[in-house]
């Protein structure tokens, strides 16, 4: 017989693929905050956790408060702010990470931005201090700031001031 077949595996028993779950969940955890959604969908990509059910082991984290969605949507705000992205796309991100619509609001009001002042510096950054004159010009500055996910009536103010 060979080594191979002699030898015995490793036990796969459910206990042990939960606390390998739980423990690829903590690890996680430490070094960003996640949202209940993207902690699943990183856990689900294991293969020791299929045949494990997640919700309960989430539903763990968020009561020892090693997971919280509310510092998530605050601290992925913060981010998103320092990259120079308007409410807008901040608040659509929120929602695709399955933060709630009501907690994605209340983030964004509490960062207390000046979205106008935002938008501004993210438009002198990129194209210079000078206002366009031009209306081509204006367009392709419009453009650019409503990708960046600034609402239209802050990027007319913006780019035709």
């Amino acid at each position: 017989m060979s080594k191979m077949t002699q030898s015995k595996k490793p036990s796969n028993s459910q206990a042990d693929n939960v606390n390998r779950c739980l423990k690829t969940a903590i690890d996680l955890l430490s070094r960003r905050e996640h949202s209940r959604l993207e902690l699943r969908r990183k856990l689900q990509l294991k293969p020791y956790a299929e045949g494990v059910d997640l919700e309960p082991l989430l539903d763990q984290l968020a009561e020892a408060n090693y997971q919280s969605e509310e510092r998530y949507a605050e601290s992925f705000v913060r981010s998103r702010i320092l990259k120079g992205q308007g409410e807008l796309k901040i608040r659509s991100q929120l929602l695709q990470r399955g933060i709630s619509q009501r907690l994605a609001e209340t983030a964004i009001r509490e960062a207390e931005v000046n979205w106008w002042d935002l938008a501004e510096t993210q438009r002198a950054k990129r194209f210079g201090e000078a206002y366009p004159k031009a209306r081509d010009e204006q367009a392709r500055q419009s453009r650019f700031l409503l990708s960046r996910g600034f609402p239209s009536h802050i990027v007319r103010e913006v780019t035709q001031s």
